[in-house]
């Protein structure tokens, strides 16, 4: 539990990480979460960098259509097996 702070930019800007590995960083769909959620607190003073605003979103989107498709598929079964 405790590497999910060591590679999600909680403590520190993800503008720290070197260019080159910038975009491989920003897979983790936190990145661009915690990074938009600083860039809206602090008013806009730190530059986004919008490929990992955009992985964030993509990644929330395939897990939300996932689950929904899911659910619907066992829905039917799931009050039997309660």
């Amino acid at each position: 539990m405790m590497i999910g702070v060591y590679i999600s930019p909680v403590g520190f800007a993800s503008s720290i990480v070197p260019d080159k590995w910038r975009l491989i960083y920003s897979l983790n769909p936190m990145v661009g979460v915690i990074d938009g959620f600083r860039w809206a607190l602090l008013g806009g003073t730190q530059t986004l960098y919008w490929p990992s605003i955009a992985i964030a979103l993509i990644v929330s989107l395939a897990i939300l259509f996932s689950g929904v498709y899911y659910f619907r598929k066992e829905e039917k079964t799931f009050v039997d097996v309660i």
